[in-house]
């Protein structure tokens, strides 16, 4: 998933993102816990991608804001 995709999507899509996200890496780090994952780099492309999803967020909110 790359910034421009991204600020494609509504305030509400890129919610349901975030939220996805947070999840899917709540998964992967409870799986590195009991010793299941098998994946060890998509940990880092989930956190990552859940950083890009907030700062595009924080991007629109700073842009609705000036225009008022």
């Amino acid at each position: 998933m790359n910034a421009n995709e991204l600020r494609d999507k509504t305030p509400d899509q890129l919610q349901e993102e975030l939220a996805s996200l947070k999840k899917e890496s709540f998964n992967l780090r409870f799986q590195q816990a009991t010793g299941q994952v098998e994946a060890t780099a998509r940990m880092r492309t989930a956190r990552r991608d859940a950083a890009r999803v907030k700062t595009i967020l924080n991007e629109k909110a700073a842009a609705a804001a000036s225009e008022e």
